[in-house]
């Protein structure tokens, strides 16, 4: 296992080269995708370091300009706009997998239609998001969400959750261009410019602060740098870069928008019920152990996730390839890069997992002293559930770039209904250890089974 790390290591450092391969032959392309996937990851792990890097330095410095109170608001604004991640509703990854199939066949006007038809869809989304909100405005007293007291606070709040609120629906439209990148193997593209965004973003914390503005402002310049980023990206890519499939009113069909809303609508669907599964934990926790016990779960599982953020890295660059070469009928480079994700990812979360394991007690003693202790057979069960989701992962990743998203979708509710009620059962008997136990149990059965025959079935069980 460490020798086949080690080989991938070395053919994946082979193939960082800024000039792309020959793509006129089988064995050329094969090697591009291999390049873009390599330049995709690195990108990925800059803009990701990049985003914690700006991020760990405006935390005290609005913090300190602000005050607890004015700076819990803005924290509390922050987790809304995660929550309103899918307010997309899909769209944007079925941009992606059209994309990346059009790609796969060299139908340069088709994704062409996609992304017109894509762009128009979520500037109606945007639209109804910015319409909304200003319809509620006048009526609602915002400062009572973020429950704030002090005067000067409660007069920020509902200027600066507006420029909040129109920074994330103007940047709904626009990502159009970073799904396209995507679609086209060009990821590397997108984290660059969302590198520029976190950087521009913690120029506009530290300016707001300089001249000392209000909070909204602090707002505007915070999120506003990423859609700004996103509006040059657009610019450059499709000004200049790739004209051909600028979006354009006239591009715009029956056609691509209902595939774009029936390919996007499965992705959320898909997104809704995998959030459910794993979203609930602390709710769990807390309604059948307490408050308190929340901690003693979150601190080790925080620890944990790492490992899902770096193999995330890893596998996302590998969805829009395997998509354009099941698409052009390269199957055997598909089944091979399966096979070769799926042997890197397992060993990577093994080796981080056997090592937080042995480690976490001290890290987390390190970390926040002794507040938390936590008990070897939650550690055991965190450990376990990285490497299992990393293979489950793999194969998700595979089966979003061969259009298997219907059945992704059925396997996911039942994955979670079953999760959920297992975790129920589980906690008041075994602690908080028993979330990633029920997680394990629920997913092996209901999802990494049934995502091996699928993956077989697809492939005639000539992957394995």
């Amino acid at each position: 296992m460490i020798d086949h790390m080690a080989n991938a290591f070395k053919r994946a450092i082979s193939l960082i080269a800024l000039q792309p391969f020959d793509v006129s032959t089988p064995e050329g392309r094969a090697q591009e995708r291999h390049r873009r996937v390599a330049l995709s990851t690195l990108a990925s792990v800059a803009a990701k370091t990049i985003s914690v890097g700006t991020s760990l330095i405006s935390i005290p410095l609005a913090l300190h300009y602000l005050g607890t109170e004015r700076y819990g608001m803005w924290m509390t604004m922050s987790s809304l706009v995660a929550m309103l991640s899918f307010a997309d509703f899909g769209i944007g990854n079925g941009v992606l997998n059209a994309v990346a199939h059009a790609h796969g066949r060299d139908q340069v006007g088709e994704m062409r239609d996609y992304i017109s038809s894509g762009f128009f869809v979520l500037s109606i989304i945007a639209a109804f998001v910015l319409l909304l909100f200003a319809l509620a405005y006048p009526f609602v007293h915002w400062y009572r969400i973020f429950n704030v007291k002090f005067p000067g606070a409660q007069a920020d709040a509902g200027p600066a959750l507006a420029v909040l609120i129109t920074c994330f629906a103007l940047a709904i439209p626009f990502s159009i261009v970073q799904r396209a990148q995507m679609g086209l193997q060009k990821g590397f593209a997108a984290s660059l410019w969302q590198c520029f965004g976190s950087m521009l973003g913690l120029v506009g914390v530290i300016v707001a602060i300089h001249f000392r503005a209000g909070l909204a402002w602090l707002v505007a310049g915070f999120a506003g740098a990423p859609l700004m980023a996103s509006l040059l990206n657009s610019l450059v890519f499709f000004g200049w870069q790739q004209r051909e499939i600028a979006p354009s009113p006239a591009h715009i069909s029956r056609k691509g928008v209902f595939r774009i809303a029936h390919i996007g609508m499965l992705f959320f669907l898909l997104q809704i019920t995998v959030a459910l599964t794993f979203t609930a934990d602390n709710i769990i926790i807390a309604q059948l152990l307490g408050a308190t016990a929340v901690a003693q779960y979150s601190v080790p599982e925080k620890l944990f996730s790492i490992v899902s953020t770096v193999l995330s890295m890893m596998l996302m660059p590998l969805w829009p390839a395997y998509g354009e070469a099941l698409a052009r009928g390269d199957r055997a480079w598909a089944r091979r890069t399966l096979k070769r994700s799926l042997l890197a990812v397992l060993g990577f979360s093994a080796l981080c997992s056997a090592f937080l394991m042995a480690a976490a007690p001290q890290i987390i003693h390190l970390w926040i002293g002794n507040a938390v202790t936590a008990p070897f057979i939650l550690l055991l069960g965190l450990g376990i559930w990285k490497v299992v989701e990393a293979g489950g992962n793999a194969f998700a990743v595979y089966l979003n770039g061969a259009h298997i998203v219907k059945a992704q979708v059925v396997i996911a509710t039942i994955t979670a209904l079953a999760a959920l009620a297992l975790k129920a059962y589980l906690v008041p008997r075994i602690g908080v250890a028993g979330v990633p136990w029920g997680t394990l149990s629920a997913y092996v059965v209901f999802a990494l089974l049934p995502y091996l025959y699928l993956v077989m079935r697809r492939d005639g069980g000539g992957v394995f």
